[in-house]
């Protein structure tokens, strides 16, 4: 039988390994499940990438709970959850409906590159 009790034991004694395995993967992970999205890459990629992204976020948001569980709250907790969160809700997106987050995202490029034209025009290269 699983012991929960020693899992949460050593989360909380390797905090800092595990964060930083886990916040670099999560956010790159993320990314290339975005960037898989706006390439129009196959479901079946896109699946499995946001599989493997979710499992990292997933893993986080346990880790920072098992903080919780001991009556530890500070602003990295609330800082990694959240993190932890939105990656997690940003590929359940991308699998459930890759279109209109391909729409989202293709905003949000136009957006960046007006500005980005706005910016040049000003004469700051």
């Amino acid at each position: 039988m699983i012991d929960l009790t020693t899992i949460a034991e050593f989360s909380r004694a390797n905090c800092l390994e595990i964060c930083a395995f886990l916040v670099p993967f999560n956010l790159l992970a993320t990314l290339q499940t975005l960037i898989f999205i706006g390439l129009n890459r196959p479901a079946s990629q896109i699946v499995l990438i946001a599989g493997f992204a979710s499992l990292y976020s997933g893993l986080m948001v346990l880790h920072v709970f098992s903080w919780f569980m001991i009556g530890v709250v500070m602003i990295p907790t609330y800082i990694l959850l959240s993190l932890g969160t939105t990656c997690l809700i940003i590929n359940i997106w991308a699998v459930q409906s890759p279109s209109r987050l391909k729409f989202v995202i293709e905003k949000i490029v136009l957006s960046a590159q007006k500005m980005i034209g706005k910016v040049q025009k000003l004469g700051f290269n």
